[in-house]
């Protein structure tokens, strides 16, 4: 379990449920729009809002952006999306409750001075990588100090495909890169006392995202660090694809126990990002804030119109949060195949149906046309007890 820190009010790591996030795509000095935009992502569940701040204009901004937030009664956290400018993350982090900083792009870019071949690592470019090491721990210091005094959070996001030449010359675009970079920001941010820090290992390739936040977590353990971890599949596109590909990344991860926070970046509306987070939480059991159903294809056993039957049933029992409701096609293999279900609709013969709480049968051979109306009114009846 990793620890757990503070974004504002809201906590994260450490037991809180798995928080989800998003990111505006207006003009950041658009105020209004992005406003109305990051109230449209709460209402749609975000929990987190991160806006761009690409320079200090758009830093100070924030501070505009967040006072219009709160004059709306939304007091949604606010990430203040830093690159280049390590100008703007300091202003930014007087401001909003967390930023987020690129390795990559925080340290050396196109300096031609790490230019090592492969296998020909020697102790004068060891040297020189520590030195550039401590360099960083230098340029980071007063933005580290701001995000003490006002109890910002830190986010140090590495990308894939953004690696700083430094890390690209010994260890190449790859996880271990991805990995040892974001260890490097780790630790100097521990030399300074600073420990409200997220993490993150976006890529587009959803191997490469599932094997360098495996193993930077490996590496973050085995240092004695345990750090909260956000999960995402960065520039995932849309559509079909987008949400496979997003549900495949951070699934996994989930699955492994790995993750506090994600965000599916899709090339949509950033409210539709959210319905997607929470199906993927819900299907790995990471967080219920739904009914979940366990329905068979079905196959010529099956004796009823279990389509019709199931659509009907999420449209009556939706408000039931973490129910399980299992619906079968017969009951060959209906009753056993949704043994971990709380309620159970199954065809019993011709147009029949049988009820079940867990495994026990609590009414048989029901006609099809009112077996919905029956299940939903026993459920709701049970719970009530």
């Amino acid at each position: 379990m990793s620890r757990q820190i503070h974004i504002g009010s809201l906590t994260l790591g450490g037991g809180a449920p798995v928080r989800v996030q998003s990111m505006t795509n207006t003009d950041t000095m658009d105020t209004k729009a992005t406003v109305e935009q990051a109230l449209r992502m709460v209402e749609a569940g975000c929990e987190l809002v991160r806006i761009t701040a690409p320079d200090v204009k758009a830093a100070e901004n924030l501070g505009r952006i967040k006072e219009e937030l709160l004059r709306r009664g939304c007091e949604v956290p606010l990430v203040a999306d830093i690159h280049f400018n390590p100008k703007a993350a300091e202003v930014a982090a007087t401001l909003v409750e967390k930023v987020r900083v690129n390795p990559g792009n925080y340290t050396d870019r196109n300096t031609g001075k790490w230019r090592v071949e492969s296998g020909e690592w020697r102790a004068e470019d060891e040297k020189a990588y520590q030195e550039e090491i401590e360099r960083i721990g230098e340029r980071m210091s007063s933005l580290i100090d701001i995000c003490k005094r006002h109890h910002t959070a830190m986010r140090i996001g590495t990308n894939h495909g953004s690696l700083s030449e430094r890390i690209m010359s010994r260890y190449g675009n790859t996880p271990e890169g991805m990995a040892q970079s974001a260890l490097e920001f780790a630790q100097v941010c521990e030399a300074q006392d600073y420990h409200d820090l997220v993490f993150s290992m976006k890529a587009s390739n959803v191997k490469v995202m599932v094997d360098s936040t495996r193993l930077f977590v490996q590496k973050m353990h085995a240092l004695g660090m345990d750090y909260p971890i956000h999960l995402g599949v960065t520039e995932a596109g849309d559509g079909m694809q987008g949400r496979l590909k997003s549900a495949a990344g951070i699934g996994a991860l989930l699955l492994d126990g790995i993750g506090d926070t994600v965000r599916v970046s899709l090339t949509e509306d950033p409210e539709a990002e959210m319905p997607i987070a929470y199906d993927i939480l819900q299907a790995v059991g990471a967080r219920i804030t739904q009914p979940e159903y366990i329905a068979c294809p079905s196959c010529g056993r099956t004796q009823y119109d279990i389509q019709r039957a199931l659509k009907e049933i999420k449209e009556k029992t939706r408000h039931l949060v973490g129910v399980k409701i299992g619906v079968m096609g017969c009951i060959v293999n209906g009753p056993g195949e949704m043994a971990d279900a709380d309620y159970g609709y199954v065809g019993s013969g011709h147009g029949k149906i049988t009820l079940y709480k867990g495994k026990e049968i609590v009414k048989r051979d029901i006609d099809q046309r009112d077996a919905v109306d029956e299940l939903v009114k026993f459920i709701e009846n049970d719970r009530k007890q």
